[in-house]
């Protein structure tokens, strides 16, 4: 199937961003990708890319063939795997994504009881906050806080994250504990940088917003290293409950303004993300088993006393 070959060139090339990227990653010459391109744009009689010394920029011709060319190899990858995993046991590389501090505390501590489980299976867990790509970097499953599901991928819903204000026993003390969101101007607020630009929205028990404007001496874009600060004594925060529960069930962190709930400008819920291509692998499929196990009906963190 010489098209099969040329279209997967095509959707390298773009991928890449130039010829010679994406010669590397297929194995093979310049000259032999420059070939399958123009055996593309001769049979369609059109072009496909502006080409110019710098980069390769597609043409519009280029970019509604672009779409039509990754859903066609989805699918073919899908009827491959499809027939090549009847029957067939759970083995092989599974590469998950997920954000890195959920990963680290949520997922990292279920990978070796699923590997327990299938001697022949193997996992990679990539830690990252940032946008992966999952039929460019060989990423089969993404785990990530989304605001709403992505159209091209199968998108299943885990959980919800909430989101508790809290601070040490030591910090409250010796400061106070605030008995209405106007209390926390005077407080120390751990202003999570990236997200709430210094003003934290409560939401009252009547469906009032209450808006306060806070600070602090101390502030990180780490969720990590304002959890441990908080331990530390050093102020008050606004914490996903995964990342607390077990410091709040021990007494080592206290709730405050219990009233109040939070309300976030990030997503707030868990989705379980990959492409239609690998729905039916049996790797897949049992570590989504295991996510269902392990969250639903409720996450282990809402089970703490």
């Amino acid at each position: 199937m010489s098209w099969l070959a040329e279209w997967d060139c095509f959707v390298k090339v773009v991928a890449e961003g130039s010829m010679a990227a994406a010669a590397r990653r297929l194995d093979c010459s310049r000259a032999q990708v420059s070939k399958q391109i123009g055996e593309l744009e001769r049979r369609f009689g059109v072009r496909l890319f502006e080409r110019s010394t710098r980069r390769l920029v597609l043409t519009p011709a280029g970019e509604v063939f672009h779409g039509h060319a990754l859903q066609a190899l989805q699918s073919v990858e899908g009827a491959e795997m499809a027939v090549r995993n009847v029957g067939a046991q759970v083995g092989g590389l599974l590469r998950i994504s997920a954000t890195v501090i959920f990963g680290r505390e949520c997922i990292a501590p279920l990978i070796p009881r699923v590997l327990a489980q299938y001697p022949d299976l193997r996992c990679e867990l990539l830690l990252s906050d940032a946008r992966v790509d999952l039929g460019d970097g060989g990423i089969d499953l993404a785990l990530r806080m989304l605001q709403a599901p992505p159209e091209d991928l199968v998108a299943r819903p885990l959980l919800n994250l909430r989101r508790v204000v809290c601070a040490a026993p030591s910090y409250l003390a010796a400061r106070g504990c605030p008995e209405g969101p106007a209390d926390l101007a005077a407080h120390e607020c751990f202003s999570y940088m990236l997200h709430d630009d210094g003003v934290w929205h409560l939401t009252d028990r009547d469906g009032v917003e209450h808006d306060v404007a806070v600070a602090g001496r101390f502030q990180s874009d780490s969720m990590g290293c304002i959890l441990d600060a908080v331990r530390g004594g050093l102020g008050i925060a606004i914490l996903p409950h995964y990342l607390c529960a077990a410091d709040l069930a021990a007494g080592r962190l206290v709730s405050v303004l219990e009233a109040y709930t939070p309300r976030v400008y990030v997503a707030t819920t868990l989705y379980a993300c990959y492409l239609p291509s690998r729905a039916q692998a049996p790797k897949l499929r049992v570590f989504l088993e295991a996510l269902e196990a392990e969250f639903k009906p409720l996450p282990p963190w809402e089970r703490l006393g």
